[in-house]
């Protein structure tokens, strides 16, 4: 994905068309809270390899950089991923 938004990027920029990426880690929806309901020992394990602070990325936690992405704050931004995933790619 990380090639493909790269290469997309490199393409359209051309036309005024930026394109960026959000990489969230392991974020905790509605449906991974079920499926650690039936395994207790699976969600813990997730949530403690996450992230630094040893809390799951919560669905409002990509919020704030869709937004940035989406505001004139990153018009001169392209090409780019921007990791969300509370540390996690620093292990």
């Amino acid at each position: 994905m990380i090639g493909f938004t790269r290469a997309l990027g490199r393409e359209l920029g051309e036309y005024g068309i930026r394109v960026n990426a959000i990489a969230p880690g392991y974020t905790m929806t509605d449906a991974q809270k079920e499926r650690t309901l039936a395994r207790p020992e699976w969600g813990e394990s997730m949530r403690s390899q996450q992230s630094l602070s040893h809390r799951s990325v919560l669905p409002d936690d990509l919020a704030g950089p869709a937004f940035f992405l989406a505001s004139p704050d990153s018009d001169f931004m392209t090409c780019q991923t921007l990791l969300v995933d509370g540390g996690r790619s620093m292990w």
